[in-house]
């Protein structure tokens, strides 16, 4: 059954920001300060270190002018997931790494601002608008509702397409809502941004699953293009001895999924630098571990996981073992141990970063009682061979320049095509493909 959204009225929109606890927790005084700390750069080197390009420089002088509602104008031109954003994305290798204050000094925290504009939006109700009122006649399908998937969809929307996503949960959102724990984004703030989207007129089909609910054929039968941004969530596996024992997990999947064991007076190691790492970590601790240890085989400066979510780790009691490296998983049955082995950090020709070495008689056992894998993810093996489509080595999705795959007319982008795993490059790659997408039809 197609479910069409539909507009909720305005009394309605007034009692949900009322009653939403978890927007517009600002002091004035210092979103002002920071603010009015950025230097207005005409070279922008922040926005160049943004991955969608925002106007930063443009929309934080709109902040300093109080112009809240113009700051967020400037952002909706090139993103539509401001207070998701603003929350969750690496600012520190991204913008603000990119900041020039912070050569000297600490960077502007383009992150809080762009949060607090995103927040104001949903507070004061300034809606997305479009780019024209003209309606064409061309249907695009989008298969996955995650940051790639809603931003595609809103992009095309905006411009006048016809779009329907097709969505396996009963709520849109991918990632964003199954992989990011609530502790980072509160829910209430994602279903908000989402409402926002989905009022330009974007239809949704939930609880459907490709190849199982409707195939790409079908689809390619109903609809004049097909973007596919159902991501790759699932856990890639290190291939040690034990690690088809009881009590060994991907992180993906118990984020995404919320099936946790008991963790009470349980020791927990979790393999892995990234974010799923530190947000697994994290969520295992707050549920009552006695014990979670990350295990990564390099330094700490080479952890690719946004350096917030370390520190706020390692405050929640999370322990961290840098250059130490997984080996072997023992157990009869079930996870009882594992062996590990301390690193070396070698600089070799061609590296861009020290290549981690075993030290040769450094191994020691743990007791522990749960592995979780954090090391990468990768796309659904079944299902991708299933659509016909080429793939690269690593088992994504292959894509040309146009993000289209070796089909006519079916593009692919965020993880799914081997994007950068962070939601503001997902979110470029939805936005890009979906200009793409506009280029097809238009020609076709």
């Amino acid at each position: 059954m197609l479910v069409i959204h539909n507009k909720i009225n305005e009394k309605n929109e007034k009692t949900e920001r009322r009653n939403n606890p978890t927007i517009m927790k600002y002091n004035m005084n210092e979103i002002n300060e920071k603010a009015n700390y950025c230097l207005s750069c005409k070279t922008k080197m922040c926005m160049k270190g943004c991955p969608l390009e925002n106007d930063i420089t443009e929309f934080i002088k709109k902040v300093k002018e109080k112009e809240y509602e113009e700051a967020y104008r400037v952002l909706c031109k090139t993103t539509v997931l401001q207070p998701i954003c603003g929350r969750v994305c690496p600012h520190k290798s991204q913008c603000e790494g990119a900041c020039v204050r912070g050569i000297k000094g600490e960077s502007v925290h383009i992150g809080d601002l762009e949060a607090f504009v995103g927040d104001m939006a949903i507070e004061n109700g300034y809606e997305i608008e479009k780019f024209t009122n003209e309606e064409k006649d061309k249907k695009v399908a989008i298969i996955g509702g995650g940051p790639a998937g809603i931003t595609a969809a809103a992009n095309l929307a905006r411009n006048g397409y016809n779009v329907t996503i097709f969505e396996k949960y009963d709520k849109l959102g991918g990632i964003l809502r199954h992989g990011i724990p609530k502790f980072r984004l509160d829910e209430k703030v994602l279903d908000n941004q989402i409402e926002k989207i989905l009022k330009l007129d974007i239809q949704v089909k939930y609880n459907s699953i490709l190849g199982k609910d409707f195939t790409l054929e079908e689809l390619q039968d109903n609809f004049d293009a097909i973007f596919l941004a159902f991501g790759a969530n699932i856990s890639s596996k290190m291939n040690i001895e034990g690690e088809e024992l009881d009590g060994v997990y991907g992180g993906n999947e118990l984020l995404e999924y919320g099936n946790h064991p008991g963790y009470t007076n349980k020791n927990v190691a979790v393999i892995g630098g990234g974010n799923v790492a530190m947000d697994a970590s994290r969520t295992i601790k707050r549920l009552g571990a006695k014990s979670v240890k990350v295990i990564y085989r390099r330094s700490e400066k080479w952890m690719p996981a946004e350096r917030k979510e370390i520190e706020d780790a390692k405050k929640e009691g999370v322990e961290f073992l840098f250059q130490n490296n997984i080996v072997k998983i023992i157990g009869n049955e079930k996870v009882e141990k594992i062996e590990c082995i301390k690193t070396d950090l070698v600089k070799k020709e061609g590296e861009t970063r020290e290549v981690p070495v075993d030290i040769e008689g450094s191994n020691y056992i743990m007791d522990m009682d749960y592995v979780v894998m954090a090391v990468g993810s990768k796309t659904e093996k079944e299902l991708v061979e299933s659509l016909g489509v080429e793939l690269t080595k690593r088992g994504n999705i292959q894509v040309n320049e146009k993000y289209m795959t070796s089909k006519n007319g079916v593009f692919a982008g965020g993880d799914l095509s081997g994007t950068k795993a962070t939601v503001a490059w997902a979110s470029r790659s939805g936005r890009e493909a979906s200009n793409n997408i506009i280029e097809f039809l238009q020609n076709a």
